[in-house]
């Protein structure tokens, strides 16, 4: 497929670190208007408390009403397993749409069944207001985005190129950070590598801006590259790394890695667009299911 890449078009890129979960919000300005969107946005939650609370949302709403902008759109790059998106609240207070790439549904009806949904939970992606195939634009303002289905991590992963500016989610991290997982449900390293070369692909300097970073080996938190930087020096799949490199690496490190610390919350509201599931009085409620992940 042919992508709509413009390189002419040089978006304001405003990051924002929530230290909980390691994950980088954005807000994406139109540099041709006061429209923007709001990538991968934060709920927080206190796990062992059980309680639910908006700081790292309200700080992206405060810059956007004090910048004067619109949002159009509040993007998912995936069902994320490791944080909480807190789309409807933002979107409550300051409209747009929310969108995720269109397998939500492969997401949602793997994980109604570990969690026991019952059949009054949709797994048909209505709960979002846009489900992105591969290759679909849209638009902030004045500026053409468009989604690349970048799938391996999940089944449900896109990248969001908006001009010069690209919305990677867990397809790749930082060139010393490497790449995402690709052992969960519907997750695969084979898959991932193929998706990895089609954002690799893109303009040498294209920016590339991570949804997670862990400071290895105690660097500073850092978020923005390049294609450049990361086919020159990815650890996983930089330089001269081959495909069946890549499988081996990412099949033998997955096998020793943790289930991410709120997998368990972060899926059922996620793969609700950001709502909290409910009990059969309607009130707000978690379930943990045992030994099902």
């Amino acid at each position: 497929m042919t992508y709509p890449v413009d390189m002419n078009i040089k978006p304001d890129v405003s990051a924002h670190f929530d230290e909980d979960t390691n994950t980088i919000s954005y807000i994406v300005k139109d540099p041709a208007s006061d429209h923007c969107a709001i990538v991968d946005s934060v709920m927080d939650i206190d796990y062992a408390a059980g309680r639910i609370t908006y700081d790292h949302a309200d700080a992206l709403i405060a810059e956007i009403q004090n910048r004067g902008l619109t949002l159009d759109w509040i993007i998912e790059t995936h069902v994320h397993a490791d944080h909480l998106s807190a789309a409807p609240y933002i979107q409550a207070k300051l409209g747009g749409k929310i969108g995720v790439g269109e397998k939500i549904m492969v997401v949602q009806d793997t994980f109604g069944k570990v969690f026991n949904e019952g059949t009054e939970f949709q797994r048909d992606g209505s709960q979002f207001d846009a489900l992105f195939k591969d290759g679909d634009t849209y638009m902030i303002g004045t500026m053409p985005a468009f989604a690349m289905y970048t799938p391996g991590h999940t089944p449900a992963c896109m990248v969001h190129v908006m001009g010069d500016a690209a919305f990677v989610g867990d397809t790749l991290f930082m060139p010393d950070g490497g790449s995402a997982r690709a052992d969960f449900p519907g997750g695969d390293a084979a898959v991932l590598y193929d998706s990895i070369q089609k954002v690799l692909a893109l303009p040498d300097d294209m920016r590339l801006f991570m949804c997670h970073d862990y400071g290895p080996n105690g660097r500073d938190i850092q978020w923005e590259t390049t294609v450049a930087e990361e086919k020159a020096h990815n650890i996983h799949v930089g330089g001269d790394k081959t495909r069946e490199d890549f499988i081996k690496f990412r099949t033998e490190r997955d096998a020793t890695l943790a289930m991410p610390r709120l997998i368990i919350p972060s899926l059922q509201v996620n793969m609700r667009a950001g709502e909290v599931p409910t009990d059969k009085d309607g009130n707000p409620m978690l379930k943990v299911p045992i030994n099902a992940l």
